[in-house]
């Protein structure tokens, strides 16, 4: 017998206590089994009839039902009973920690995607990138802009999470049951990211034009002060458009590829942080890598690079992602779509591999503490 949502869920067990195991018509109390622990001692009656009801043998009564036992190896049955609200705050703890984490190489990759850099702003590799920016423009330049990236990033990751694990588990029910669809992770992850890029992309937008070299802007207030007087509100979702051309094929493949890492190295999908880790970075890896000429498109719209803009002899603003392809195009030719490529790998790399198993982590710490609420309350009832 299964139980909705529990189709993965360990065995649970009663068994009558004094050692012979027999249940049915057993005197005085049963033991409710999970995961080879003792749960509650139930009546040997009711344990009685319900096994007469589904029909076991007498050494042991065994049905797929939710069980509320905890344990690490049984980690992957526990989330199909999350709540969404443990899937937003695992999501948006997971989305500040890599963005934090991550952003002194987000600044450098922001830079090495100018078209048309200033002679001072000129890089050959990350780690001297990072070297020269410390070294002369202060060591608190790389994080300029990191507040404003971490207020985005809450939110917009608790939606992206909770969004995606509601509609894998639909999707995959409808399409596949009882077994992981590439299909369903892929459309999963598509939606995702509408609501993902639509919290931010104004947050987004502010922080690249913080990370410029020589950036006009004393601070994240009179950043968007100065958009919103100067280009209107409409400035701050400019790049949205292009933002979904990217990271809709983005996400598509990084969850397919890690979904698919986890059936290789986590077949069991137990909680396994160094498997959530490798996936996450692999996936992160190749999504990267394929969608790089997308990412310099969105730079270009997100910074209106001023010396991109007055080599083409031209006051109007870039917009739109088929004028900052030609833009990209006329400036640099088929090479420039891949500028900063080497950054954006080495960012998504760590970043997609601390926010998965972060994500899993707190998923997995907050379901334990659900677990212990719900025990709790049992006890209280008694």
């Amino acid at each position: 017998m299964e139980a909705e949502g529990f189709v993965r869920g360990p065995r649970m067990s009663a068994d009558a206590p004094g050692g012979d195991g027999r249940v049915a018509g057993s005197p005085g109390e049963a033991e409710v089994r999970c995961l080879g622990k003792v749960i509650r001692a139930v009546p040997g009656r009711l344990v009685g009839t319900f096994s007469a009801r589904i029909g076991v043998e007498k050494d042991l009564l065994a049905v797929q039902a939710p069980c509320y036992g905890f344990e690490a190896d049984h980690y992957e049955a526990l989330p199909q009973g999350a709540s969404p609200r443990t899937h937003m705050l695992a999501g948006a703890a997971a989305g500040i920690m890599e963005h934090c984490l991550m952003y002194p190489v987000d600044c450098v990759k922001t830079r090495m995607q100018s078209l048309q850099p200033e002679p001072a702003a000129r890089y050959r590799s990350v780690m001297g990138a990072l070297w020269h920016i410390v070294r002369t423009e202060g060591i608190l330049r790389p994080v300029r802009g990191l507040n404003i990236t971490a207020t985005g990033a809450g939110p917009a990751h608790a939606l992206y999470f909770a969004c995606y694990e509601k509609l894998k588990t639909t999707l995959g029910d409808a399409i596949h049951p009882g077994a992981n669809s590439h299909l369903a992770n892929g459309a999963a992850g598509c939606v995702a990211t509408l609501l993902h890029d639509a919290a931010m992309n104004p947050a987004e937008v502010v922080k690249q034009r913080m990370q410029m070299f020589n950036s006009p802007h004393r601070g994240i207030v009179d950043c968007v002060s100065a958009v919103w007087r100067m280009e209107g509100i409409g400035a701050f979702y400019r790049s949205y458009t292009t933002q979904l051309t990217m990271n809709v094929p983005f996400q598509a493949l990084h969850f397919v590829v890690y979904e698919y890492l986890q059936e290789l190295l986590n077949p069991h999908r137990q909680y396994s942080p160094s498997s959530h880790m490798v996936s996450g970075a692999l996936a992160g890896a190749l999504a990267a890598a394929a969608t790089t000429p997308l990412d310099v498109c969105k730079t270009l719209l997100n910074t209106q690079e001023s010396l991109a803009l007055r080599s083409l002899d031209s006051s109007r603003r870039i917009s739109g992602l088929a004028h900052a392809v030609c833009t990209v195009y006329g400036l640099g030719g088929l090479p420039a779509f891949l500028r900063g490529a080497r950054a954006r790998v080495v960012y998504h790399v760590p970043s997609t591999a601390i926010s998965w198993s972060v994500y899993e982590f707190f998923k997995y710490i907050l379901t334990r503490h659900q677990h212990q609420k719900w025990t709790w309350e049992g006890d209280m009832e008694k």
